[in-house]
């Protein structure tokens, strides 16, 4: 196919998706409990296009998924992008060290399975060290083209 969705879209999707923001006459918010907030979850390799928040997640001893909130005070959209408003610190391991995180993950669910919605690789990546918690950085960065 020649083309594709255009900029402003990208944009409108990203914060409907991030900041809870209506497209109107298109989608909204409305549901009778819509999700108030999105989970971040660490991995050693790539889910993949075909997998689940549990995918390669994390298991280092203290790890769980982050909620951010879908506000702006959770993600800054601008353009075709989305970024951190602030940095998601995870659990500080007590046990695991060595364990190396390359992706990062953000999905329906706090535990289990969830959906995925994106996945990206983190840069650099993050070797667990016990009594360091991980951290994503307003450098992550989340794009719809």
């Amino acid at each position: 196919m020649v083309g594709g969705k255009a900029q402003i879209f990208d944009n409108d999707l990203l914060k409907l998706i991030f900041n809870a923001t209506p497209i109107v006459q298109l989608a909204d918010n409305a549901a009778v409990s819509p999700l108030t907030f999105l989970y971040f979850s660490l991995h050693t390799t790539d889910p993949g296009i075909g997998g689940d928040q549990t995918t390669n997640e994390a298991t280092y001893t203290g790890y769980a998924r982050v909620p951010v909130a879908r506000t702006a005070s959770g993600f800054v959209v601008t353009g075709n992008a989305c970024v951190l408003a602030g940095p998601v610190a995870f659990p500080t391991p007590t046990g695991g060290a060595g364990q190396v995180l390359q992706w990062f993950g953000l999905g329906f669910a706090l535990g289990g399975t969830g959906k995925l919605m994106y996945r990206g690789p983190i840069t650099p990546t993050i070797t667990i060290v016990n009594t360091i918690a991980p951290v994503l950085t307003t450098g992550t960065t989340i794009t719809e083209n």
